[in-house]
């Protein structure tokens, strides 16, 4: 394969996301990196951007040419230990809602929605998607996990919503990539409870796919790709029945990124004051001390 010469040549200038292809799996593996708090910043959504223009590139002239070595999988994860994703930039939501630049707001959760659709559609192509997380996924992280065709997570993972305590609730395609996994009425019932679920909780409902023990995600990766290569065709033939039973079309994702948007530019101050307390918290458990001060600074907070 030609990946490695070509992540070589195209990624050097990703700060955000580091990129590494796996031949012998057909896979590439997409490593969050996080120079500041582990959210959903603008600079991350940009290198998730230029990554899955790469990677679509590469896996579209693969199946184009009949290549069959073609890239195949992608598997999105952490680069930073105990964390997965916050979820999204909530000090960048505060500084939006309080200056009422709806269109900034909105132009965020649309980037978003773009890169978890282009995810669960598999880049419209026989593709998979692979989330593996391995410690904390809140909000939009835990939305990216559940975009991915395919949830493993190791047992100590964390998951949860937290957006109702602060007048919220997760825009960027929570409910609809939930409800497509399990009966919409348990959905909401995760989404609205603001409880932190574990792992072995997630899999009993069917929202994960597999729990592993930690330590052992990796292999678990590796252990489903080789097991759906050997039925290759059947599992390709089951997604599609999947697919047609209830697709997800982008307009209901935007949909519901004009709602959410419409709702944030509502929040009061009290429900901003409790967003600055989650960001404060957050930075005090995630930063260094002097990024957590000149956050704190930025927020109004001190």
């Amino acid at each position: 394969m030609k990946q490695q010469n070509i992540k070589m040549a195209n990624t050097r200038g990703l700060t955000h996301v580091e990129l590494d292809f796996d031949p012998a799996f057909h896979a590439v593996w997409a490593r969050l990196r996080y120079p500041g708090r582990p959210c959903i910043s603008n600079g991350l959504i940009s290198d998730l951007q230029q990554a899955q223009t790469l990677i679509s590139s590469i896996a579209k002239k693969g199946h184009e040419s009949g290549d069959p070595h073609r890239l195949r999988y992608q598997i999105l994860c952490s680069s930073v230990p105990g964390v997965f994703c916050l979820g999204g930039d909530l000090e960048l939501f505060i500084r939006l809602i309080r200056e009422k630049d709806r269109s900034r707001l909105s132009d965020y959760a649309k980037d978003c929605i773009d890169i978890l659709y282009a995810s669960n559609i598999g880049y419209d192509l026989p593709f998979t998607s692979i989330a593996l997380v391995q410690g904390e996924t809140l909000g939009g992280g835990f939305e990216a996990a559940l975009a991915a065709n395919v949830l493993i997570a190791e047992r100590s993972a964390k998951f949860g919503f937290p957006e109702t305590v602060f007048g919220m609730f997760p825009g960027m395609g929570a409910f609809s990539f939930l409800a497509r996994r399990i009966a919409p009425a348990i959905a909401k019932r995760i989404i609205s409870s603001g409880k932190v679920y574990t792992a072995d909780e997630l899999f009993e409902l069917g929202v994960v796919d597999q729990v592993v023990n930690d330590g052992k995600g990796v292999d678990a990766v590796h252990e489903f790709i080789r097991h759906q290569q050997v039925r290759s065709t059947g599992f390709e033939g089951l997604e599609r029945v999947v697919e047609q039973f209830n697709p997800l079309s982008y307009k209901e994702l935007m949909d519901v990124v004009n709602i959410w948007v419409d709702t944030a530019m509502k929040l009061s101050e009290k429900n901003i004051r409790l967003m600055e307390y989650l960001v404060n918290a957050q930075n005090k458990r995630w930063m260094t001390d002097e990024k957590a001060a000149a956050s704190l600074k930025r927020t109004g907070s001190i």
